[in-house]
């Protein structure tokens, strides 16, 4: 395999991509006998199906999944020299695909919807997961993670934010059973489903309160935080949320121990390209912002 079958694997990571024949076909702007072909010559080269073919389309099978993985990284590559050698290096087009966990996505949401504003040419894919996407095989052009930092080789890591979370209550709750005054017995917690969650706050709450306090409990951070929003008991918000609901009241301030880190992770082959250093420009000078 060499650069004579390019087109032949550019044409297949667009199926992979995009699922159908005569989308690839419409994004490429060539014939959908093309791709067909293009696809068929691919798959008989390598001596392995790329696709399963049915009335909806093609879908790709795991040699086809592992194909657009590589594929993604490539294309971006050759777009970044291409457009160096056309004297564009600043255009910023195509997809950038950011990850992170699922409570952290409204934290990014303004930071990508204004990026993607001033880049008309760019499209956006926000991967809200609990999932590790690996970069390295194009899952995802700019990762933040949350917790210890992270060690993949190959990845370029930075420092974003401390995020401070309090111990918060929802007013209706208050009323019901009157503020916290220096001791938390006798009232009702919301934690996390699992009794093993790695998070510090839900460590701290493990350690130091009674097990029968967790009255309301949730598969995932941000359905705490809703449960917390709903009255349901005393749990951990983050500041930068806690700020903009004048109904939630501080009744602990943050504890260092509850802190979590947060870390922008790039990949060393994609990290100065025009969207990926924008972008991850634009996040930093947001985050001197965020509480």
């Amino acid at each position: 395999m060499g650069l004579d079958n390019w087109d032949e694997i550019r044409t297949a990571y667009q199926v992979a991509r995009i699922g159908t024949v005569s989308g690839a076909a419409a994004e490429m702007g060539v014939h959908h006998a093309t791709v067909i072909r293009h696809v068929d010559s691919l798959e008989e080269r390598l001596g392995v199906k790329l696709f399963q073919r049915h009335a909806r389309g093609y879908t790709p099978t795991e040699a086809g999944q592992d194909l657009l993985k590589v594929a993604q990284v490539t294309a971006d590559q050759f777009d970044q020299l291409v457009g160096r050698m056309r004297g564009k290096g600043a255009a910023v087009t195509g997809e950038l695909a950011v990850t992170t966990v699922d409570p952290l996505a409204p934290l990014l949401m303004p930071v990508l919807t204004a990026f993607r504003a001033e880049h008309p040419e760019l499209s956006v894919r926000l991967l809200a997961d609990q999932r590790v996407l690996r970069l390295e095989y194009g899952e995802a052009h700019v990762a933040v993670r949350a917790g210890g930092e992270p060690d993949e080789p190959d990845n370029i890591v930075q420092k974003l934010y401390v995020q401070r979370s309090g111990l918060y209550a929802h007013r209706s709750y208050l009323r019901a059973h009157g503020m916290p005054q220096g001791d938390l017995t006798g009232h009702s917690f919301v934690g996390p489903t699992d009794d093993a969650h790695r998070a510090p706050f839900f460590r701290w709450l493990r350690d130091t309160q009674p097990a029968e306090s967790l009255v309301f409990r949730a598969s995932s951070i941000r359905s705490t935080i809703e449960a917390i929003q709903a009255g349901a008991g005393l749990g951990f918000v983050p500041l930068w949320l806690a700020r903009d609901d004048p109904d939630l009241v501080q009744v602990l301030p943050p504890q260092k121990e509850w802190d979590v880190s947060l870390w922008l992770v790039t990949h060393v082959d994609l990290h100065r390209t025009a969207k990926v250093h924008g972008f991850t420009t634009r996040l930093k000078e947001a985050a001197r912002t965020w509480p």
